[in-house]
């Protein structure tokens, strides 16, 4: 359920107060305004600089946050020019209100860091410890604002760290989001090689089996030419479900479906056990396991008879091929993509999988848990 556009904007529409908090220190150079013994003019400046200083900054930090610039991010239109005046009104109002304009520059620290760049942070981070530490130390009675000091070297410290982590995390998850997208491309590709290469093998033979029986038996070579029509619209939905992220194949069915294409291939198929000895979950990927197995035994084995044994937490699939030694194991060797997916959704079912010779002849896939 999408939330309401009111409950996403609750940041935008409520994150200024968050400034507005902020402007309680201000109160410093507020009273020096009001006790200040400096010329008429210049307390009229100090007055405008102070106002137009705590208006530019909500103002920036509200422009900040809805045009979705910050930390990591380029800057929103016109916060430079924001950024420029708001210093200006802090030197402005220095006259009238004297080293208590230090108390403006944690303000224009963090809006440096959170609605800047990352050099204009270090920049104004340094500036600002730099100004304070001078008028702490050369200016008559500066002692007094030692604790402006050691707040904005505090300031400092938090705003490099914290802003440090926001980058960092938003690195992660760009990162995370990357990682997620390449992965399931690639479970996208190797569940369209499954489809496409099964289907594609029982295709070709079955349309050479048709060939071969068009004269002879034409009733024989239309219901094979049914059957390749049947498996190209399988495969075709096959393909669209799985792009759409919802393919789903039992093992009951790619039993059965392993039985037709082997028995179109000439190959006897037996089938020891019950499909029901393997959980949904270990069912699902023993299904996909199967139907490259079949794949490979078609492309490749050369075999007469193949068993698929399935007992609680383990399918073998084993044919009476070629096997290793006459290259009958050929799409097993890892050259092609097939072996490759069958591990890996081993892997990702934390099944252990394994390619042998057979007993006597040909080859055995085993998958367990």
């Amino acid at each position: 359920m999408t939330p309401p556009a009111e409950a996403k904007n609750v940041w935008e529409r409520y994150g200024w107060l968050m400034a507005v908090v902020w402007m309680v220190f201000l109160i410093y150079p507020l009273i020096a305004l009001v006790r200040s013994e400096a010329a008429l003019g210049w307390i009229v400046v100090g007055w405008v600089a102070l106002v137009a200083f705590a208006v530019l900054y909500v103002v920036g930090f509200i422009r900040g946050l809805r045009a979705g610039g910050g930390i990591g991010a380029t800057p929103a239109r016109g916060q430079w020019v924001i950024f420029a005046v708001l210093i200006f009104c802090a030197i402005a109002c220095a006259p009238a209100a004297g080293a208590s304009s230090l108390s403006f520059l944690p303000f224009i620290m963090s809006f440096a860091s959170y609605g800047l760049t990352r050099l204009a942070h270090w920049i104004t981070t340094i500036t600002a410890v730099a100004v304070a530490a001078v008028c702490v130390l050369l200016i008559p009675g500066g002692f007094a604002y030692s604790g402006v000091l050691a707040i904005v070297v505090l300031l400092g410290v938090v705003n490099t760290v914290s802003t440090w982590l926001i980058i960092r995390s938003a690195e992660a998850e760009a990162l995370g989001l990357e990682l997620a997208t390449s992965e399931g491309r690639e479970a996208v590709a190797r569940d369209v090689h499954d489809l496409i290469g099964h289907s594609l093998t029982v295709v070709q033979l079955k349309a050479q089996l048709a060939r071969r029986l068009i004269d002879a038996d034409p009733e024989r070579a239309k219901a094979e030419l049914a059957d390749i029509e049947a498996l190209t619209a399988e495969a075709i939905a096959g393909v669209r479900a799985t792009v759409s992220g919802v393919r789903a194949t039992t093992l009951v069915e790619q039993v059965a479906a392993a039985h037709d294409a082997l028995r179109a291939a000439g190959v006897t198929l037996r089938v020891v056990g019950e499909t029901s000895a393997l959980s949904p979950a270990q069912a699902l990927t023993a299904s996909w396991i199967l139907r490259e197995a079949v794949t490979n035994v078609l492309r490749h084995a050369k075999a007469t008879a193949a068993t698929i044994t399935i007992e609680p937490g383990m399918l073998v699939i084993e044919d009476d091929g070629r096997g290793a030694d006459g290259r009958g194991m050929d799409g097993y060797t890892g050259r092609g993509s097939g072996v490759a997916g069958m591990r890996e959704r081993a892997a990702a079912a934390g099944a252990g999988f394994v390619i042998t010779p057979g007993r006597d002849a040909g080859t055995r896939v085993e998958l367990t848990w």
